[in-house]
């Protein structure tokens, strides 16, 4: 399991590993799996191994944990599902959290967990690259940083806790290069406060649709929505608790568009 001294031994014995190895200018060995991705499931699974008394190395390509809700989420979200759903191993949530937590409370609660079992990612670090090296027997895994400097690590085993949903995917549309107003994905979303009295498109009515519309409602903006169909929206009725302003309420002001 040491694979820092498997590593000596190969450079001691293996006429060719020099070669093999010397292709980049800064080169790291990890003594145990390298995680890509420092959002949650790269959390749980750094602390998971850390429980199990295994090091691990987390590289994050932002300047923080959870990138993606700190950087790329609404401000009124909140969990989608009761917390009990969502903790991580290892570490509940308060039990003064409610049964969804707000944004601010989930990031916080991560934050808290990185903390408790000193998970400290490096921040700034984009991997270009992965490959197993059959070679040595090696990940070679590079990433490129803020200021462009390149590094590889080094390492037996890799997890990619990259998420499902971490880059925005918008569809070209007939039309939008001629359209003068603001188009945006709702990773660039932050509040309706900016679209007061204004007449707002939305596109999709799944949660952060469905979302979007009600925290546009509560500034006074004028949402029309785009549906596919009345299912979603029919099980978000029925399954999610009514939020300040209903979803009744809600369905009510809007306008939805079949198409």
């Amino acid at each position: 399991m040491d694979c820092l001294r498997e590593i000596e031994g190969k450079q001691a014995h293996d006429p060719l590993f020099d070669k093999i190895m010397n292709k980049s200018s800064r080169r790291v060995f990890v003594p145990g799996p390298v995680i890509v991705g420092a959002g949650p499931s790269g959390l749980a699974v750094a602390a998971c191994l850390k429980e199990k008394g295994f090091p691990s190395m987390v590289l994050e390509r932002s300047s923080c944990i959870a990138s993606l809700w700190q950087l790329k989420t609404y401000d009124r979200l909140r969990l989608h599902l009761p917390k009990q759903f969502c903790e991580l191993p290892l570490m509940g949530f308060p039990s003064e959290f409610p049964t969804y937590p707000t944004k601010q409370q989930f990031i916080h609660y991560l934050e808290t967990y990185a903390r408790k079992f000193e998970i400290r990612p490096r921040f700034n670090e984009t991997v270009s690259h992965a490959e197993y090296d059959k070679a040595i027997g090696f990940w070679r895994v590079k990433t490129v940083g803020k200021k462009l400097e390149e590094t590889e690590y080094m390492c037996r085993w890799l997890v990619a806790a990259t998420g499902e949903n971490a880059e925005a995917v918008v569809p070209e549309i007939d039309g939008m290069g001629e359209f003068g107003g603001d188009i945006r994905h709702t990773s660039h979303y932050k509040s309706g406060e900016e679209f007061k009295s204004k007449k707002v498109l939305v596109v999709g009515c799944g949660n952060s649709g469905m979302e979007v519309c009600l925290d546009l409602c509560n500034y006074s903006a004028k949402p029309s929505l785009v549906v596919r169909d009345t299912v979603s929206i029919l099980i978000l009725i029925k399954h999610r608790p009514p939020p300040p302003l209903s979803l009744y309420n809600l369905i009510a002001k809007i306008k939805p568009l079949k198409g």
